[in-house]
């Protein structure tokens, strides 16, 4: 086994259980590790700390146990899917009939850092965002199988794009793990829609605003609603259900303006009310007129390292402030931001700002997150990537 050897003094996180070792945190390393092997993290006391996948860069090691007695075998995945599986059986997803949809591991929340699984029916779409989780995808595969049994006919591997493009990996192509069904169409919610897993954006549909799309359902009813970056259609087919006069969805990407189409189609069949528009957000807004009372802003990250912070922030404010300008008096306004490294109060401070530049009345309905089958560890508060405001603006 390879031993990490910390820094005096940097084990303290670990200690905390929180799930990485910086490489800045490494004294030295006993041996020679290739990255996604699995390596023993000692303090420079020689005290075992913890124990988990190896890989170059920043976040060196990510730590799959805190016990010296739990090796990294295939029991070992058949335990940590088998916890993850009982976490969504007791939220009431696994098992529903009219939810077939979900995410069975939510990485750190679920114990396994780098590793990402979504269910859509019968077909799990697994993506690791590590060498280790990569090489060791065959393993996760065999425990999804052992733990679910005849619920998944098909294991997807989709990680062409989450990988780190400097590791010297093999194998990286996506393809099916097992089975090799083509059937795409999944249910939330009792809302039918088709997932891209082939090509679309992350594992082919975001599952992490299943509770949010339920609330925009509630607000719907009689209103005029505009769904910017629309992707696949989710929110805007809730919003019909909810009883909408109206729903326009816009993407910039003409694909996801078919597949929302597509999923429009297998729910309100010929509904006249949904029409859809293949274009850039900022120009939309800026030559849409007020005939909207609910608008959802849900683009992708603006942000995905610190270093892009600062116009991330800029542009959540210019695209806010827009939208706010533009709306209804009484309208209602759901707005995200999925960046993790933007948090919370930024996210705030940047939809204040928006509000304070349009003079208007803004008050604050809901602060909303990610879906509860994307758990946050409480010893990784990094978790928590998905903030959103429920807005009523006079």
């Amino acid at each position: 086994m390879y031993i990490v050897y910390l820094k005096p003094g940097k084990e303290e996180s670990l200690k905390r259980f929180h799930p990485w070792v910086f490489s800045g945190a490494i004294a030295r390393i006993e041996g020679e590790p290739e990255e996604g092997e699995v390596v023993d993290v000692y303090t420079s006391r020689k005290e075992f700390v913890a124990r988990g996948h190896y890989q170059v860069g920043s976040i060196a090691v990510r730590v799959l146990t805190f016990r010296q007695e739990e090796p990294v075998d295939q029991a070992f995945w058949v335990r940590r899917l088998q916890a993850a599986y009982d976490l969504r059986r007791a939220l009431g997803l696994a098992g529903d009939p009219l939810n077939d949809t979900y995410r069975l591991v939510h990485g750190e929340g679920d114990n396994l850092p780098g590793l990402i699984v979504d269910v859509y029916g019968h077909t799990a779409v697994m993506q690791a965002h590590s060498a280790g989780m990569h090489l060791d995808r065959m393993k996760v595969a065999e425990a999804i199988d052992r733990v679910m049994g005849d619920v998944i006919q098909n294991i997807y591997y989709k990680s062409e794009t989450t990988l780190p493009y400097k590791a010297d990996l093999v194998g990286t192509e996506n393809g099916f793990l097992k089975g090799g069904c083509q059937e795409n169409v999944a249910m939330e919610n009792g809302m039918k829609f088709h997932v891209d897993w082939l090509k679309g954006q992350k594992t082919g549909f975001f599952v992490d605003q299943r509770d949010n799309r339920a609330l925009l359902e509630r607000y719907s009813r009689g209103r005029s609603v505009l769904n910017m970056f629309c992707y696949t259609g989710g929110f805007s087919f809730y919003a019909m259900r909810g009883g909408a006069k109206l729903v326009h969805s816009v993407d910039s990407s003409a694909k996801a303006i078919d597949l929302t189409r597509q999923n429009v189609e297998l729910n309100f069949p010929g509904d006249s009310r949904h029409q859809a528009f293949a274009e850039d957000a900022f120009k939309f807004l800026d030559r849409m007129g007020d005939q909207y009372d609910l608008i959802i802003l849900d683009p992708p990250a603006f942000a995905k390292h610190r270093d892009a912070l600062r116009n991330a922030l800029r542009g959540y404010t210019k695209l806010n402030a827009k939208a706010l300008e533009k709306i209804r008096s009484g309208g209602i306004l759901f707005t995200f931001s999925c960046s993790q490294v933007v948090s919370k109060q930024d996210f705030r401070s940047a939809v204040f700002t928006a509000a304070a530049q349009t003079g208007r009345s803004v008050r604050i309905l809901h602060q909303l997150t990610q879906a509860p089958d994307h758990p946050v560890n409480i010893y990784h508060p990094e978790g928590e990537y998905l903030k959103g405001l429920v807005l009523y603006v006079e």
